[in-house]
């Protein structure tokens, strides 16, 4: 056996003691770590113990069948591993059992064989999805911590401790010399500074205290670009103020 499959653990779900005790003895053999639960109810406690790689169900039992639990155990976990078993097999329980996502359906008396191919199956996926989701988390992770980098680094160029620009970036620019609070008129736009508002045309537009410093910059600063590195500036120096 795969030295990766010592580690996986399987619960099996049967009412039936028999079938328990023999599919769990077939996975034990092999390196498995095995559970067993009698009804789809004590498997849905087990489970919120202890994380499992593959369910092994049958889906005719007392209380919750295997279809009903599978349909819980996708709600909470969707990407869960879970094989059907059952003896009366129907071309619409396994359609259904499909399309509630279910990795297999195994029809019994299955053989040892089968039970083995099918869980080594499962297992293989099971570690496919945590790998892929665990790559997913790093990407996020990573790219937050990038954007923020790149926000820090952008005000970090206007603050050193003298103050000054670092070679190569174009300084830091002065708004023009207008009163304060002197509207601005940009084709339909009007910026109000004193009341920190802006419109167009005749109607007024509501802007966070960031968006309306950010736009009122830009429009001072019209006639040329203004670089990002300027922008994140005139964001964190600028004073908070209230709306």
């Amino acid at each position: 056996m795969d030295n990766n499959n010592e580690t996986a653990r399987i619960l099996v779900v049967d009412d039936e003691g028999a079938i328990r005790y023999s599919v769990s003895k077939t996975l034990q053999r092999i390196g498995y770590e095995v559970d067993e639960a009698s009804s789809g109810e004590e498997a849905l406690e087990t489970m919120g113990k202890r994380e499992y790689d593959v369910v092994l169900t049958d889906i005719r039992m007392p209380g919750l069948t295997g279809v009903e639990l599978l349909k819980r155990i996708k709600e909470v976990s969707p990407d869960a591993i879970v094989i059907l078993m059952t003896g009366y097999a129907s071309l619409g329980t396994a359609v259904e059992s499909l399309r509630l996502g279910a990795h297999d359906y195994l029809i019994k008396p299955s053989s040892s064989q089968d039970i083995r191919q099918s869980v080594a199956r499962g297992v293989e996926r099971a570690r496919n999805l945590k790998r892929r989701r665990a790559l997913l988390d790093a990407i996020r992770s990573n790219v937050f911590e990038l954007t923020h980098a790149d926000v820090e680094n952008a005000s970090a160029v206007y603050h050193d401790d003298d103050d000054q620009p670092m070679p190569g970036v174009p300084a830091y620019e002065p708004p023009p010399t207008e009163p304060v609070n002197a509207n601005m008129t940009l084709g339909p736009l009007t910026i109000y500074p004193g009341r920190y508002q802006i419109s167009v045309g005749d109607q007024p537009i509501d802007l966070t205290p960031t968006e309306f410093d950010l736009l009122l910059y830009l429009a001072a600063h019209r006639g040329r670009v203004v670089s990002c590195h300027e922008l994140v500036r005139e964001v964190r120096t600028k004073p908070k103020r209230a709306r």
